[in-house]
């Protein structure tokens, strides 16, 4: 016998739950910019996210990050609310006057959950 109620339920549940992700992927991955005497350091919430699922690069005077994650199987188990975000992005745009040696920067991925990528000072006296 059909399930009317339960199939349009279903339905409801998965739609709200392919919204919630899309929302999720449409807002910027949060962030945090600071500034030491030799470098600047951007924080960016990464909770879930393995090594592999990340992108980070330096584009002009912006730090960008691109996590496009894979949502595993489970065997047993039906997908009902598939509310996380696949691809998620974010960036930080350093100060105008920064100088910078990009080549130098490195990112990494802490086991809390953030993402640390540290853009060293250009030495300004090599110019």
């Amino acid at each position: 016998m059909f399930d009317f109620a339960r199939s349009l339920g279903d339905a409801i549940v998965e739609n709200v739950g392919r919204a919630a992700g899309r929302v999720q992927e449409q807002t910027p991955l949060p962030a945090d910019l600071l500034e030491s005497d030799d470098a600047y350091l951007v924080v960016f919430d990464a909770p879930g996210v393995e090594a592999s699922d990340l992108q980070v690069q330096y584009v002009d005077d912006r730090v960008e990050v691109r996590v496009d994650r894979f949502r595993p199987f489970h065997e047993g188990f039906e997908m009902r609310y598939p509310g996380r975000g696949l691809s998620l992005d974010g960036s930080v745009t350093l100060p105008a006057d920064a100088v910078v040696d990009a080549e130098a920067a490195s990112a990494t991925l802490k086991d809390d959950g953030t993402l640390h990528v540290r853009v060293p000072k250009a030495d300004e006296a090599a110019d």
